[in-house]
């Protein structure tokens, strides 16, 4: 039997704008949907009014409109949760041990979905309960402004817009501050706020430590996939011209007109105007945009020194978005020659022959064929960018999760794989389950979070001594049957990987070949 409780006085917590009620279950208090801030459209967040008795805190809020409605594709692979949108999405999610004004470590959690798509609960692995429970820390999931909402850049049309091109990251700056003045009463800590995230959540890790205003907010962070060469680019240049269109499409010169028109007809409008945009490369929004308030992507800008001190763990899965597509050729059935041939008739003899030697040293345990899924799009900028980070501190850690699931036979690992290890919800998960291989993998990787978390050395005694990178060394945490420390491993092959398949895996994405989730 379970435990519940929910009543006039339990689960009853104070904040600076007035008390909350939340829920208990199985010794874990929990509060759902607390708004943070609100904000009028296009402008940066305010403060929430305060209000008079106890406020319900145990329904889930809404999460941000979205400009397509998504198509359910791939559960298997990455289950998910689909909710009610509105653009009154600036609230987040509570998961403690108890409201005793204990100081733990304080889990925040960014979702994916780049800056356009997903939410806070977006997964089922999203669920805050067993890192909770099982590490005895606060867990956060915030949701923000995403898409035209959050990155849309109308400083042309003066002051009250100077920053609406980054609104959505302002959006997470005031959702910091309301942790920082609140978290103490949920038990947590707010001078050890931990920002983790995937895919797009460990992209606006990197810009919220561009940002300025989030400083002495967080104090590390666990960026997982979240740094690609691709869609995560900043939007430079003035968002002027696009908003003239838009209006142009709405019949108006009012810049207002895009203030007050339904989300559903700003969407329209916006998705008719775009691609011309696109293929012109001018402004198109829906990424953060480098101005005085967010210093820019630091591959091209540098890290700002002022976050020299925060301690990050950046990493990749090794199949990411090619391992979404089921192989058309079965490997439990071919044999390494066999498997070298298919890898010289897709990318060609030459480069196979450079290639093949360089992915059996460095993924001696692999199958041949596994180099057709092995992903360059994330790991080579995460090269690039652990090896620039690690010039300002001795703190910087990366990792590479190459454990195979067990659908297909056995399945390289794909974009988002590693979420349910690190949330302790392989139990949500059905693809996760191998037996005597899961509660392995889920301890190491969970422990390992859970270490870095409470002092900023990943390090414990489940998992070979992992040293901090330099720019000269990467050493590389491999997460699979075998955990082990390699360094340098893959410098000579992803560079070569990506100029041979670069080509192959644009053209699969031009067909649509796979169900690439966020």
């Amino acid at each position: 039997m379970h435990e519940f409780k929910c009543d006039k006085n339990t689960a009853i917590v104070d904040t600076r704008q007035g008390k909350l009620r939340g829920y208990v279950y199985d010794g874990i208090t929990i509060f759902k949907g607390i708004q943070y801030a609100t904000a009028k459209r296009f402008h940066a967040p305010v403060p929430v009014e305060p209000w008079e008795g106890v406020k319900d805190a145990t329904s889930y809020g809404y999460v941000c409109p979205l400009l397509e409605i998504e198509k359910p594709q791939g559960e298997v692979l990455v289950p998910h949760r689909y909710w009610a949108m509105n653009e009154d999405c600036l609230n987040l999610n509570v998961w403690t041990p108890a409201c005793d004004g204990k100081k733990r470590p304080v889990m925040v959690w960014l979702h994916g979905g780049a800056y356009e798509f997903g939410s806070a609960i977006e997964q089922v692995a999203y669920e805050g309960e067993n890192m909770c429970r099982i590490g005895q820390v606060v867990v956060v999931s915030v949701n923000h402004r995403l898409n035209i909402l959050g990155y849309c850049d109308l400083s042309a049309f003066g002051e009250e817009y100077a920053n609406s091109g980054n609104a959505g990251t302002d959006d997470l700056v005031a959702a910091l501050q309301w942790i920082h003045e609140n978290i103490e009463n949920f038990g947590g800590d707010p001078d050890n706020v931990i920002l983790f995230g995937q895919s797009g959540g460990g992209g606006k890790i990197t810009t919220l430590l561009q940002t300025p205003a989030a400083d002495g907010l967080y104090a590390k962070g666990i960026n997982m996939s979240g740094v690609v060469s691709m869609s995560l680019k900043d939007s430079t240049g003035s968002g002027e011209e696009l908003a003239i269109a838009m209006m142009a499409e709405l019949g108006t010169e009012e810049i207002k007109d895009l203030e007050n028109v339904s989300y559903e007809r700003l969407a329209e409008v916006y998705k008719i105007v775009r691609p011309e945009f696109e293929e012109k490369g001018k402004y198109v929004g829906c990424t953060p945009h480098p101005n005085a308030f967010y210093a820019g992507t630091p591959e091209v800008n540098g890290f700002r020194k002022e976050t020299a001190k925060i301690p990050l763990l950046v990493g990749t899965v090794f199949g990411e978005f090619t391992s979404f597509a089921a192989t058309p050729y079965d490997k439990h059935s071919m044999t390494a020659e066999e498997g070298k041939a298919m890898v010289k008739e897709v990318v060609g003899e030459k480069a196979a022959e450079e290639l093949i030697p360089l992915f059996e040293a460095a993924y001696p345990e692999r199958h041949p064929v596994d180099l057709l899924n092995l992903d360059f799009l994330f790991r080579l900028p995460a090269q690039q960018y652990i090896r620039l980070r690690s010039k300002l501190n001795s703190s910087t850690y990366s990792y590479m999760f190459n454990l195979d699931l067990p659908i297909d036979g056995g399945r390289t690992p794909w974009h988002c794989a590693d979420i349910p290890y690190v949330f302790h919800n392989t139990e949500l998960v059905p693809v996760t389950q191998e037996e005597g291989v899961t509660e392995i993998i889920e301890k190491q990787i969970f422990d390992t979070v859970m270490a870095f978390a409470y002092t900023g050395d990943p390090n414990h005694e489940g998992i070979p001594f992992w040293p901090a990178s330099t720019p000269e060394e990467e050493h590389t945490l491999i997460i699979d049957k075998n955990t082990r420390i390699l360094s340098n491993y893959d410098e000579e092959l992803i560079p070569l990987v990506a100029k041979y398949m670069g080509s192959i895996f644009a053209k699969q994405m031009e067909k649509g070949d796979g169900q690439i989730q966020h």
